[in-house]
C-alpha cells in the first residue's frame, strides 16, 4: 500500500474494524516515512458486475463512478464522507442481492437518489437534477414542489 502523501510503500496498521454493515473492513494506516495517517477499504471481490448504458452500451461496475457522483451532490452540505461511503456501500449490495450480473444505470441512479433523499433534500435535488435531465425550470420546481409537500406533512403528522 503506497502512501498517498509521499508514496512509501511501508506503514502500519492503527484500527481495523468492520464497516456498519459489515461489508469491508475498514483500517486505519500510518505511514512509516511522513507518519501520516490514511484510512483504506477491503472490500470481497464479488462476481463482476456489468452496468447496462442507457444506450446500451456495456461496462464493469464501478463503485467510484457512484462515489464520485454522491460527493458532487452533496458538495458543500453538512454530510460526512462516511455517510456517503455508506451510500455506495449500501447501493453496491443491493445491486448484487437483486440481479445477475447486469444492472441498467437507471436501476443504480434510481437507488442513490433513494438513498440521498432520506440523507438531504438539496443533495437529492442535484443529484436527481442530474441524473433525470431536468429540460426546464418546470420539472425542477415539481421536483422541490414534491419534497416541500413531504416536508409539511410530516410536520403535521409531528405535531
Amino acid at each position: 500500500m503506497k502512501c498517498p502523501y509521499c508514496g512509501y510503500s511501508e506503514d502500519k496498521v492503527v484500527d481495523s474494524r468492520a464497516t456498519s454493515e459489515d461489508s469491508a473492513i475498514r483500517r486505519r494506516r500510518e505511514c512509516l516515512k511522513c507518519g501520516k495517517r490514511f484510512t483504506t477499504y477491503e472490500y470481497i471481490e464479488e462476481v463482476s458486475l456489468m452496468v447496462i448504458k442507457k444506450d446500451g452500451r456495456r461496462q464493469p461496475f464501478d463503485r467510484k463512478k457512484i462515489l464520485s457522483g454522491v460527493i458532487k451532490a452533496c458538495e458543500k452540505r453538512p454530510v460526512a464522507m462516511e455517510k456517503m461511503e455508506e451510500i455506495v456501500v449500501q447501493v453496491e449490495r443491493a445491486i448484487q442481492k437483486k440481479s445477475d450480473r447486469e444492472v441498467p444505470t437507471s436501476r443504480i441512479g434510481e437507488l442513490v437518489m433513494e438513498k440521498l433523499k432520506s440523507l438531504d433534500d438539496v443533495a437529492y435535488v442535484r443529484f436527481a437534477s442530474v441524473y433525470r435531465q431536468f429540460k426546464d425550470v418546470g420539472q425542477f420546481m415539481v421536483e422541490l414542489k414534491d419534497i416541500l409537500n413531504k416536508e409539511k406533512s410530516a410536520r403535521k403528522s409531528v405535531k
